[in-house]
């Protein structure tokens, strides 16, 4: 294939992109693939998440203007493209019985229309793949479950000439993917290859709530192999640092363990229009050749 490979990952707020196959996105980019994050809100309802910052009065009257600088350096250093679709985050609800969405946030939207700056930014980039969250939206957010509900419509009607005609000329991914990085399997090998080396381990506690969530087991369909690029997935998590304390949980696991136990980022394929044979380790597979 002699034309230009595109990938589009499409994620609910800034800082998804980091911690939810960056290391790909990475990979990919060094490989001479042009790669657009497409950012559905700004995360201005997000948690300052980083006890460093908490407090600071600066930071929580400009939540969106910092998380935005945030997102800009972590492009910087990924090497990839990003967009906004310019929506307002939703918050994430807690409480029993949950208290209702914010008028006018992302989740409230009609999602056909939600849809429409996203086919417009397909048929602008013309990605053969595009990546995403399942139904589940990797877990409960609402702004994940919807950015899975647009991605969904976006992907099959920007091939249709008679969809969002307004949207720019018509263009058709070929592969759509979920991301699955937060997986069992790879959580479980982690886990206990830093028991079977005499370190503690920060997954005990997940693996037991993994035991009450009642959902079944994803299918892994496609294993991206990039060990090399996991130092500047953890450069890119710690630039959104309202979100991430750089001493915190994510950075427990030592490097040269990842890399040895589970050097790759896991994917879902959900729709593909080209003929390709799973498990895979790209996501290009069926493209590549054709």
């Amino acid at each position: 294939m002699t034309e230009q490979l595109r990938l589009m990952a499409v994620h609910a707020h800034p800082d998804d992109e980091s911690s939810k196959g960056a290391a790909t996105m990475a990979k990919y980019v060094s490989e001479g693939v042009d790669v657009l994050v497409a950012t559905c809100t700004g995360g201005e309802r997000g948690s300052i998440l980083n006890p460093k910052l908490q407090g600071d009065p600066y930071i929580e009257e400009h939540i969106h203007e910092v998380r935005a600088k945030e997102m800009d350096e972590a492009r910087q250093i990924l090497g990839v493209k990003q967009e906004w679709l310019g929506f307002v985050d939703s918050g994430l609800p807690e409480g029993d019985p949950l208290p209702p969405l914010p008028e006018g946030c992302f989740a409230l939207q009609d999602v056909e229309a939600a849809a429409e700056p996203l086919v417009k930014l397909i048929r602008s980039f013309k990605p053969q793949v595009i990546t995403t969250y399942d139904e589940n939206g990797g877990y409960p957010h609402p702004d994940h479950i919807m950015t899975h509900k647009i991605t969904m419509v976006a992907f099959e009607a920007a091939g249709d000439p008679e969809k969002y005609p307004e949207a720019g000329e018509p263009w058709q991914p070929q592969k759509l993917y979920y991301n699955q990085g937060f997986n069992r399997a790879r959580t479980v090998a982690l886990h206990e290859a830093l028991l079977a080396r005499g370190l503690d381990s920060p997954y005990g506690e997940w693996l037991e709530r993994w035991k009450t969530f009642g959902r079944p087991e994803r299918t892994l369909t496609t294993y991206v192999p990039c060990a090399d690029y996991f130092e500047i997935r953890d450069k890119a998590l710690i630039a959104h640092r309202t979100q991430i304390d750089p001493d915190g949980g994510w950075f427990r696991v030592p490097m040269d363990i990842q890399k040895e136990v589970w050097p790759t980022e896991e994917y879902e394929l959900a729709k593909s229009l080209v003929d390709t044979s799973l498990p895979e380790d790209d996501l290009f597979a069926g493209i590549r050749n054709n």
